[in-house]
């Protein structure tokens, strides 16, 4: 049996089928909207192994009919590769994501989301939270650590919202985006090499014309579609349905206004609890036969990884059908695993808390300003989450 795939979305909530796969049929074959058909991985360690492991390429991908949710299948960029490759590109990217230099970025980050505040609460309640702080802040961030001017900070968020919309299932939205996006990058590398700067695209430019780390097309691919949707989508989208959840979740709210220290826990139990993706996204071909339990995935398949199903798998985490901000071991899959673990999620992460932190700190008594009834929905191609989030204080 092959089951229509991506299943129907509940908010923050996942289809119960999930649950119903991971007790009976733990890899289930799934067709998507385009591509070939797949396996689906929903247990927490399959998912994991699928990520991990040799056996299964994100390159051989490339060129081939993938499972996919959008039409165009143009090329992936780092996520399309393996190691070496991958390695290679990884650590030159690493180097702008380090624990340090994140941390060394906090207190501008806590600057913007006060400012975001400010301009919410001179202009007075209600407010769009989705359209007025949380599509904003980290698009204001990724631009200054591409060094792209603050006036073209607005193009760069029409961008990114429609790498990640529904038009790009039916026209050439990837394509018109992608040239426009590396006709202005390629004008940006031609400046930095004028002029070198100490900002991540900066660091790039050295990287590509010093030994031929990058080649040119790595080079606008990493800068240009890569950081946006990595960099920007987690936190735009993820961050309003964090705080419709917290302010459906009063218990969960008040234990944590009571108890400050918790917000990284709290993060971290957000992320794993509400759903960011539509979709299990980026399907691993099998190199050779992988066994799974009673079923064989066979060389030349692919398996697309289910990281919302593998957040809640009861034989990992406790009553995953829960919130719970207190959980201590919580080994979601939100940011990935293996290679391609986000590069950038301990800057999401730093973004996350630092936006919860100062709207509750803030408004005290910040609540939805409709009630659920007015807050509207968005299950685009890639991510899922409130497009308007209506709310008073």
């Amino acid at each position: 049996m092959i089951r229509d795939y991506p299943f129907e979305g509940y908010e923050t909530e996942i289809s119960p089928l999930y649950a119903k796969l991971r007790a009976e049929e733990p890899m289930s074959r799934v067709q998507m909207p385009f591509g070939e058909p797949a396996w689906l991985a929903v247990r927490h360690d399959d998912v994991k192994l699928v990520m991990t492991d040799p056996r299964f390429s994100r390159a051989v991908a490339q060129g081939l009919d993938q499972p996919r949710t959008r039409r165009q299948n143009e090329g992936d960029g780092i996520m399309g590769m393996d190691p070496p490759d991958h390695s290679r590109l990884r650590r030159l990217v690493g180097k702008a994501f380090t624990a340090r230099r994140v941390e060394q970025m906090r207190a501008d980050v806590r600057a913007r989301v006060n400012r975001l505040i400010d301009g919410m609460l001179d202009k007075g309640a209600p407010a769009d939270l989705a359209e007025e702080f949380a599509r904003p802040l980290p698009v204001s961030v990724i631009c200054d650590l591409l060094g792209v001017p603050f006036a073209d900070h607005h193009i760069f968020r029409v961008w990114t919202e429609g790498l990640v919309g529904d038009a790009t299932t039916k026209d050439d939205v990837l394509i018109e985006i992608g040239e426009a996006l590396g006709e202005y990058m390629s004008k940006l590398v031609a400046d930095r090499r004028e002029e070198p700067t100490d900002d991540l695209l900066g660091a790039l430019v050295y990287a590509r014309d010093n030994g031929d780390k990058l080649t040119e097309d790595e080079l606008i691919s990493i800068a240009g579609p890569g950081m946006l949707t990595a960099g920007v989508e987690t936190v735009s989208s993820g961050l309003p349905s964090f705080v419709y959840t917290l302010l459906t979740y009063p218990d969960q709210l008040k234990l944590l206004r009571e108890r400050p220290e918790l917000m990284p826990s709290a993060v971290e139990e957000l992320l794993r609890y509400v759903p960011i993706n539509t979709a299990a996204m980026f399907p691993r071909y099998a190199l050779e036969d992988v066994r799974f339990r009673d079923v064989v995935v066979r060389a030349g398949e692919p398996v697309l990884p289910a990281l919302a199903a593998a957040n809640r798998d009861p034989e990992v985490f406790a009553d995953p059908e829960r919130l719970d901000i207190t959980r201590k071991d919580n080994p979601h899959m939100t940011f990935g695993h293996g290679p391609h673990f986000c590069v950038g999620a301990q800057l999401a992460r730093l973004e996350l808390q630092e936006a919860l932190t100062a709207l509750f700190d803030r408004m005290p008594a910040l609540h939805l300003a409709e009630g659920v009834e007015g807050v509207k929905w968005k299950f685009g191609v890639i991510v899922r989450g409130p497009a308007r989030l209506p709310v008073a204080w």
